[in-house]
């Protein structure tokens, strides 16, 4: 977008200190051709910014463009970067109208509080903001054809499953191998491209992620998520704070979502694992064991495979509630979305509209089309039996059946409203 443009662009460097970000800063001030090489180096933010201004200064152009990456990662204890930061866009760089300043930072948490819901200097100071989520299934399949990879619906929901939306893991995928021999490569064996990335990944995104990790943990032993309470006697971690920013952290970087059961209050709010990689990673790479190269394909239809697939698809299902609700025809109605369990039965999504109707939704995963079976008939009507009686609704209550392939054919299937394929979640 602003390629040839930059005054500055600049990135914070990963964990470390105060002198080291400003000593880079400084280094990169220097090799600027605006006057970078008479430049004295700064000890502190306020001095780097002044110094950032002499050059912004010079630069001629209608528009100064500054672009900053990894913002959080400046923000060391003690630093004072938000309070320099504050003072030159407030003292003088704002009222200009001819300077953009753009940051940006994976740790989501930290740009949602310290600059999108500022309450100091940078109050209301944000012009706009994207909050870059994880591809769709739609964007996954355009973004491997344009890789030249020639995948069916399929091998792109296996990928989806075990790698979820993420263009920096997609990339890593090889046009000439399958969905199952690229995950063997990047993930299991002694020379696995992406073997550590998990550690790696919350290391870079939270301060202190030993935390992050004991909740995700815990939230990952029962799929349709637990309550705080739950969370709190697993982790050990104290009620407060602490443990509330971290739940926000995690959500905000799109590793859980939380939601509220119908007659509960805030308090009883269940937080649900939604992220693909993490779920992979519990299921299969927590262990110190060293995994061949071939475990992938040896683990094939075992009885932990068919867990990790019941369960990552229907993670692959939440995060399409949209798609599914533009498939049901019902995108424009007011619904609160949610799983349900009780000590009978549990339910993978239930979407209670405010039109007077219930979606209970079904996802199952399986390689060819769905056979319901009479015992499995059985369990369908057990769960809408539990849902009424635990809704206490006048509400008509409709069974929605999405599996991969749809379903064999309508035998014991009488109890179904309406059969959909993963298709439906491919839409745009």
């Amino acid at each position: 977008m602003f390629e040839g443009q930059f005054t500055l662009t600049f990135s914070g460097v990963s964990r470390s200190n105060t002198k080291t970000q400003i000593a880079s800063f400084n280094a990169k001030l220097r090799q600027h051709p605006f006057g970078g090489e008479s430049l004295s180096d700064a000890n502190t933010w306020m001095a780097a910014f002044e110094n950032l201004r002499e050059i912004l200064n010079k630069d001629s152009r209608k528009t100064k463009i500054i672009f900053i990456d990894e913002l959080p990662w400046l923000d060391t204890k003690n630093s004072g970067f938000m309070a320099a930061l504050e003072y030159l866009w407030n003292e003088w760089a704002g009222a200009r109208g001819d300077i953009k300043l753009i940051v940006c930072g994976s740790a989501a948490s930290w740009m949602i509080e310290n600059l999108i819901k500022n309450k100091a200097g940078l109050y209301n100071r944000v012009t706009n903001k994207i909050k870059l989520n994880p591809f769709t299934l739609h964007e996954v399949k355009l973004y491997l054809k344009e890789k030249g990879c020639s995948y069916d619906d399929y091998q792109i929901i296996l990928i989806y499953m075990v790698f979820g939306g993420i263009p920096y893991y997609l990339d890593y995928i090889e046009k000439t191998k399958s969905a199952t021999q690229n995950i063997n490569n990047l993930l299991f064996g002694a020379d696995a491209k992406l073997s550590g990335e998990y550690e790696i990944l919350l290391a870079s995104l939270f301060n202190k992620y030993e935390k992050h990790t004991a909740i995700i943990n815990a939230i990952a032993t029962k799929k349709k998520g637990l309550f705080k309470n739950d969370i709190i006697k697993l982790t050990k971690i104290k009620d407060g704070g602490t443990l509330t920013k971290a739940l926000n952290e995690l959500e905000a970087s799109d590793f859980i979502r939380k939601y509220t059961l119908p007659g509960k209050n805030s308090r009883d709010t269940v937080y649900q694992l939604i992220d693909n990689y993490t779920l992979f990673y519990n299921t299969y790479l927590t262990t110190n064991e060293k995994l061949d190269s071939n475990f992938w394909v040896n683990n094939l239809n075992s009885p932990q495979y068919n867990s990790w697939a019941g369960n990552a698809f229907e993670i692959v299902g939440l995060n399409h509630v949209s798609q599914i609700k533009k498939a049901l025809g019902i995108s424009g109605i007011q619904s609160n979305d949610y799983a349900w369990a009780n000590e009978k039965t549990q339910i993978d999504l239930i979407v209670d509209r405010k039109d007077n109707v219930v979606n209970v939704i079904e996802f199952k995963f399986s390689t060819t089309k769905y056979k319901i079976t009479p015992d499995y008939a059985q369990k369908l009507n057990n769960k809408l039996t539990e849902i009424r009686n635990y809704l206490k609704t006048n509400k008509s209550v409709w069974l929605i059946m999405l599996t991969m392939h749809g379903l064999a054919s309508m035998n014991n299937a009488e109890i179904v409203h309406q059969n959909l394929s993963a298709e439906v979640l491919f839409e745009n």
